[in-house]
């Protein structure tokens, strides 16, 4: 464990132990991170709290198309939106596919984690076999009712039954039971499932700092839908605004977004945002369902300095009013240039492009993980 070695547990005698004591354990993960998601981000969690320092390696568009298929993202953008993810201390980008003790060595770092689900190369063999055999190797849990299997299922069905408090729809749980099947049954790593909200997982992705004397308390609201790099360049830019931000961002609840949207938005319903925006190393403070209107009060409520929206278009309120008019009168409003024109509706674009790429790649992605499941099945049979 990470306390082990940092009471210098391994390695012998107590002169090694005072050298291990002042020595912080560094962690490697290592991935895609095409389709960031907060299960992801929950993943980076867990291996930063198992020691001091977490690096990320991230892979090269080049090595990910030969092993999986094209990514939706290019490199640049996956490096970014790893690096704004607030529990990784530094990426390194073009990070083999296959995790080796070289590069454990090359970067200086104890053990690498990944999820308890496997990883294959394109031969079928398991990716971590090398640094697991050396004993370099831990795991952590993979985060139920998320995966990019079922967000593309939620993005290429126009229904909106992953909203919360909306019933059911019975073509969605239809195409669900269908869309992560391989050719003999389900997966259960690429299946989808229900995600359940905690106050837990609230309290593990909240900051819990207070905004301090001397912050800037900074507004922003909107749906924050599958939280993309076009959201990390508008918080970042909003994040340099002031030489000590507090960064709140409103969410609107998902009936309302759906309202200002349409279609099957928001593809991530609002506990999933919740823990999205909360992941974002910019971000102070959630507020979960916010008023579609920054009203006095809220503005109050937070001491909010200023407020900040991004180039993209203002829908009017239900009754057909600003819903930033009460900041403007207050002049506190600002609109802010991210630089990027990627939106919710861009991406789900790409996404859909590659759709038939994605399925295509996820039945074999679903074979070999069905393969190495009767595997293991056979040899557990043998043994008795």
């Amino acid at each position: 464990s990470a306390a082990m070695l940092r009471n210098g547990a391994v390695g012998g005698g107590p002169a090694a132990g005072e050298v291990a004591a002042q020595r912080p354990v560094r962690v490697w993960c290592d991935g895609c991170y095409d389709m960031v998601h907060y299960g992801h981000s929950n993943q980076l969690r867990q291996a930063r709290a198992m020691g001091d320092y977490l690096i990320v390696g991230v892979h090269t568009d080049e090595e990910i198309a030969k092993h999986k298929g094209p990514p939706v993202f290019t490199q640049e953008e996956r490096y970014k939106m790893v690096q704004a993810i607030k529990w990784v201390d530094e990426i390194a980008p073009g990070a083999p596919y296959v995790t080796t003790l070289e590069t454990l060595d090359k970067y200086n770092c104890d053990f690498c984690v990944h999820g308890d689900d496997i990883t294959l190369t394109i031969d079928g063999k398991d990716t971590y076999e090398e640094v697991k055999t050396a004993g370099r190797y831990r795991e952590c849990k993979r985060t139920q009712g998320v995966s990019t299997t079922d967000l593309v299922g939620r993005m290429l069905l126009m229904t909106k039954a992953h909203h919360s408090n909306i019933d059911e729809d019975l073509d969605y749980r239809k195409h669900t039971d269908n869309f992560g099947k391989g050719p003999k049954g389900h997966s259960p790593w690429t299946g989808v499932s229900q995600f359940l909200q905690t106050s837990q997982k609230i309290i593990q992705f909240a900051s819990g700092k207070e905004p301090q004397p001397g912050d800037t308390i900074i507004y922003v609201a909107g749906a924050f839908d599958l939280f993309h790099i076009g959201h990390v360049d508008f918080l970042e830019k909003v994040h340099q605004l002031a030489e000590k931000p507090y960064i709140i961002a409103g969410l609107h609840f998902d009936q309302e977004v759906n309202r200002y949207k349409g279609k099957n938005y928001p593809i991530m319903n609002i506990h999933e945002r919740t823990l999205s925006v909360l992941a974002c190393r910019y971000v102070s403070e959630v507020v979960i369902g916010a008023p579609y209107a920054v009203t006095a009060d809220l503005l109050d409520h937070f001491r909010v300095m200023l407020v900040c929206h991004g180039m993209t278009e203002v829908v009017p309120d239900k009754d057909g009013s600003d819903p930033y008019e009460e900041p403007k009168r207050r002049g506190i409003f600002q609109l802010v240039d991210s630089g990027s024109n990627l939106t919710t509706d861009l991406i789900v674009q790409r996404i859909i492009k590659n759709r038939l790429e994605f399925e295509a790649r996820n039945q074999k992605k679903e074979a070999k993980e069905l393969a190495v499941l009767e595997a293991m099945k056979r040899l557990e049979e043998e043994k008795h």
